[in-house]
This record gives structure tokens, C-alpha cells and sequence, in this order.
């Protein structure tokens, strides 16, 4: 409700509160919500060109996975920061990570490791590893995850043609496959996110649950899904426009509360089950909604 302060300053202006004026009983000057958060980073891109023999490059690891509680002011503005997925080219220098997602107050989500380049040298680590790289994997070993936030990627099954899949957030990457992601029902309904990509073969092999990129012969692999923090999926083949795997897949910030009404604007605000749902795909700002005025 507004506050009508009965003095003025001598420019007009209503904000400066009376000597030894105080708020009335039960009226706070502060506004303080409780609110769930999911912060998934971006998923890491599959590795590069191999070489002109028929190679498997690795799947990228998923994006970091965070989810818990935290106090939020509606007195506050507050900045949500979306990572994008990593990338991966037709070269040896292999894929990137993909980019972090950040709220305030909560621990930074990592990153997805990328896949390794024809070169010796480990595959990324990151939120969730890459998958191990071919060949062999002695030359490309797996990257490790982030404790508390994904897991390893996945050793390549060996000879080559072969690469492993990408952690997720759930589980490491096992052999090619992907790892698996975790489900959350933040928005109401169960939704998988952080699934590692799985590494590239002559066959097609679905990637981990939770966005992760499928890997096969590059025309069949496929990039992590859109906001879910999925590995970019191998590809596999003679010469580097085949073996080139896929990108990465966005991130997404989730902040979601009980409430009737929005306490704060910002985001794609939904509602389910009595609670207010913010939603970022891309970074933006969190706005909080004074419970009054003051004038």
C-alpha cells in the first residue's frame, strides 16, 4: 500500500521521511521470498577433425548442474546469466567448453567440457568431461566433471572408429554412450536437463538423457537440446567434414516460489501448483516488486 509521508523537502519531493516517523506495526520496509533455483550451464561441443583415416571424435560433457534454496529481496535486482553451448569445428583444435550460467547468490554452474583434438591431449574437462577421444585414448583421456555438479566423461571402447560419450549430470559417460542427466520439477512438470553427448561410431547411439547430442557418422549426430545443458554428439568418418562432431547445447536459469501473485518480473513467468515460475533462456534480470510504495 502507499505511504504518504506529511513532509516535504523544500524541492517537493515526498521521499524524505519525518523526524522520528516509524512504519506501522507489521509493515516491513523489506521484502524477503524464498525461492527454488536450477542453474544449468552450457553443454560442451563435440571434438574435431581427426584426420583423413575413419575416426570417431569424442561427445561433449554436459553443462553444470546446481538446483537448491536461497532468500531473495524484492527489494533487489537480480542477474541472471545463461551460458551458451560450446562449439566444435572441422579442425584439430577439437571443440570448446560450453559457457557458464550464474544467478546471485548461487555457486557458478560450469561449463560443458569439450571434445579432444586429433592432436594428443586430454579431452576438457568441465561441469561433466568429455567423453574420451580416438585414437587412442591413452592420447585422449576422458575430462573429469565438477563434484556437486557432473561427472566424467567416458573411456573410448578402444581401436579405432571409437570415442567416449560426454558426462552428465547424473552419471559419466560408459564407453561411447552419454551419461544421463537429472530430472527436475522446478516448473511443475519433470524435465531432464545436463544429459552428456554420446562419442562417434559407424552407428548411430542415442545421446545421454537430458539434451544430450546423439553421435554416429557426422550427417546423423546431433547438438545438445536448446537450454537443457546437453552434450554436443561425435561424429565418425573419413576426412574432417565427417568426423566434425556437433555443438553444444544452451544453458537455463529457473527460479521458481510459492506465491498467488509475481513477487518479482523478469524471465517467462509461469504458474503451477500455487507457485510463480520465472524462467530464463538467456540472460536477463530478475526484478523484485516492493509489497508498497513509499511517496
Amino acid at each position: 500500500m502507499p505511504i504518504l509521508y506529511l513532509q516535504k523537502t523544500a524541492s517537493g519531493n515526498k521521499t524524505v521521511r519525518p523526524t522520528g516517523y516509524t512504519f506501522p506495526a507489521g509493515l516491513n520496509a523489506a521484502a524477503n521470498v524464498s525461492v527454488s533455483y536450477l542453474v544449468v550451464a552450457g553443454g560442451g561441443g563435440a571434438g574435431g577433425n581427426l584426420g583423413s583415416s575413419a575416426y570417431a571424435s569424442s561427445g561433449g560433457g554436459a553443462g553444470g548442474y546446481i538446483t537448491g534454496t536461497t532468500t531473495l529481496s524484492t527489494f533487489t535486482t537480480y542477474t541472471a546469466s545463461v551460458g551458451g553451448g560450446g562449439t566444435t569445428t572441422p579442425s584439430t583444435t577439437g571443440g570448446s567448453n560450453g559457457s557458464n550460467s550464474t544467478f546471485p547468490g548461487v555457486t557458478t554452474a560450469i561449463g560443458g567440457g569439450a571434445g579432444s583434438p586429433f592432436s594428443p591431449g586430454s579431452s576438457m574437462s568441465g561441469g561433466s568431461g568429455a567423453g574420451a577421444g580416438d585414437p587412442p585414448a591413452t592420447a585422449h583421456p576422458a575430462g573429469a566433471g565438477t563434484p556437486g555438479q557432473g561427472n566424467a566423461g567416458g573411456s573410448a571402447p578402444g581401436g579405432a572408429g571409437t570415442s567416449g560419450g560426454g558426462g552428465g549430470a547424473t552419471a559419466a559417460g560408459s564407453g561411447t554412450q552419454g551419461g544421463a542427466g537429472t530430472p527436475s520439477s522446478i516448473t511443475g512438470s519433470s524435465v531432464t536437463y545436463a544429459g552428456g553427448g554420446s562419442g562417434g561410431g559407424s552407428g548411430v547411439l542415442t545421446g545421454g538423457a537430458g539434451g544430450g547430442g546423439s553421435g554416429g557418422p557426422s550427417a546423423s549426430s546431433t547438438t545438445g537440446t536448446v537450454n537443457t545443458g546437453g552434450g554436443g554428439g561425435g561424429g565418425y568418418g573419413p576426412g574432417p567434414s565427417n568426423q566434425a562432431g556437433k555443438a553444444g547445447g544452451s544453458g537455463i536459469v529457473i527460479i521458481s516460489y510459492t506465491s498467488a501473485t509475481a513477487q518479482f518480473t523478469g524471465g517467462t513467468i509461469t504458474t503451477s501448483g500455487g507457485s510463480q515460475i520465472h524462467t530464463f533462456t538467456g540472460d536477463g534480470s530478475l526484478v523484485g516488486i516492493p509489497a508498497y510504495s513509499v511517496n
